[in-house]
């Protein structure tokens, strides 16, 4: 895993967690330069936790150029929604800089399974043209204190990873 954030909370958290998976700290805009010569080829993932768009764009930039699929959590919000744009036109100016295809889903989370609003902001994203996961986090206070305790529950992060294996093979 590679913390590209500044404020370094995957960092923190693998430290006060001791994650059985290694965690380097790297908020450099250049990660797509750098990040081959530190993990090479001994890894078959590798998850890099970024900053908000809006804060750290060069951040983000080097990140998604480094990246095989990209993965945009976004709660059911309209504020959230509202911040989509910017996400869709990085994307697209990323993947003109690219010579292969950039994979993107957005990733519904922090869901109240007694209300609608994640069904109906997805609706939208899918209406739009964008590739929405099936798999939606619901807000669960487990998820919201879980920062410095080892993993041992996925809470639905295995069916997305399935979700990601099967969008890496163009099958969605």
């Amino acid at each position: 895993m590679v913390d590209a954030d500044p404020q370094g909370s995957l960092q923190e958290w693998s430290g006060q967690a001791d994650f059985s998976i290694p965690v380097i700290s790297k908020p450099a805009t250049k990660l797509h330069r750098t990040l081959p010569g530190i993990i090479g080829d001994r890894f078959d993932v590798v998850v890099i936790d970024t900053p908000p768009l809006d804060e750290e764009a060069g951040i983000v930039y080097g990140a998604l150029r480094a990246a095989d699929a990209v993965v945009i959590p976004t709660s059911p919000s309209t504020m959230e929604r509202d911040a989509m744009p910017a996400v869709w036109a990085t994307l697209r100016k990323i993947q003109d800089d690219r010579d292969d295809n950039l994979a993107s889903a957005v990733l519904m989370t922090r869901i109240n399974r007694s209300a609608n609003s994640g069904a109906i902001i997805a609706d939208g994203f899918k209406k739009n043209g964008h590739t929405v996961l099936d798999t939606m986090i619901t807000r669960l206070e487990a998820l919201a204190l879980a920062k410095g305790f080892p993993v041992t529950e996925l809470y639905g992060y295995d069916k997305v990873a399935a979700e990601l294996d099967e969008l890496m093979k163009g099958t969605i």
